[in-house]
């Protein structure tokens, strides 16, 4: 009872000591508002029963051991490790190399983007009506075949950058694989190489020979009928063009009185028929289908370099 009757003594005596200076401040004109305010938060200072208080040093005096600490660390240790452990959460900064992967240089936009408007349109009002009524009539099966032709007969660039890449394996595979499909897969329209040896394609081109050898992209380029491509890929597409026996076979039909485009405009008309639609999706996405196209091409070009 006695200790009852001192802490109802004590808080009768608390509270008149804060209610006190309440009334005195109340009665010069400011707000009560305030007081309460003032009272509220001194209340909420107060420690819950069974809580501990962390006493945080002020400026003047120097930092004491920290009573949460178990180790008995200062609080001074305790702001180095928390220094450190930010430091170490901080991601590293990329390498100007890796930050050059992630795009590339265009110094020539405003052509870029008026020969990307060209093709956009003759995709649009040619490439796709024709491949449109293409498809209609050549039934899937026998796109594929085409495909498959066209993708066998350019096994000499495949096999020559195999080689100079070092993948001989690849090398290997690539003559295994013509072998097979100009026999049995009757002139490369079937391939069973793949289907019953399991043999894979091995996508191999003198842009990316150049790549692995350490050249850059230099920087980026939009050409008319060709596309996307940059000064790399620019310099590989000559070089993997004169090893391309369909050139040969150009120059021996220019010989004979005729031009050799046939070839080339059904391989593209025959890869755009199986292949509608993706551009439509790509720029559809897109805010600036100019950029979405020159990212697209960029990344895919240095993901065939990486493997």
């Amino acid at each position: 009872m006695k200790l009852v009757f001192c802490v109802c003594f004590l808080s009768v005596i608390s509270f008149i000591s804060l209610a006190c200076p309440c009334i005195a401040e109340n009665s010069t004109g400011s707000p009560l508002l305030e007081d309460l305010v003032l009272f509220s938060s001194a209340e909420e200072a107060i420690p819950a029963p069974g809580t501990r208080e962390t006493i945080e040093p002020s400026d003047s005096v120097e930092p004491s051991t920290s009573f949460d600490s178990p180790g008995g660390s200062t609080s001074s240790e305790q702001d180095d490790d928390a220094d450190q452990a930010s430091v170490e959460s901080t991601p590293p900064e990329p390498s100007p190399s890796e930050a050059s992967e992630e795009t590339i240089a265009d110094p020539i936009e405003p052509v870029n983007r008026a020969f990307f408007h060209f093709n956009d349109k003759l995709y649009f009002w040619v490439f796709k009506p024709i491949a449109t009524g293409y498809k209609t009539v050549i039934p899937e099966d026998g796109r594929i075949g085409i495909r498959n032709f066209f993708s066998n007969l350019k096994t000499p660039v495949r096999l020559v950058n195999c080689l100079l890449q070092a993948k001989f394996k690849g090398a290997g595979n690539e003559t295994a694989r013509f072998l097979v499909n100009t026999t049995l897969g009757l002139a490369g329209f079937f391939d069973p190489a793949k289907k019953h040896f399991k043999i894979e394609k091995q996508e191999a081109d003198f842009g990316q020979t150049l790549g692995i050898w350490g050249m850059a992209p230099v920087f980026y380029l939009d050409l008319p009928i060709l596309g996307p491509l940059n000064l790399r890929d620019g310099l590989g597409f000559a070089v993997d063009t004169a090893l391309n026996p369909q050139t040969y076979l150009a120059i021996y039909f220019v010989v004979v009185g005729y031009v050799n485009t046939g070839g080339w405009v059904l391989e593209k008309i025959n890869e755009a028929s199986l292949t509608l639609g993706e551009y439509e999706s790509l720029k559809k996405a897109a805010l600036d289908p100019y950029i979405a196209v020159r990212e697209a091409y960029h990344q895919y070009r240095q993901d065939k370099i990486k493997k």
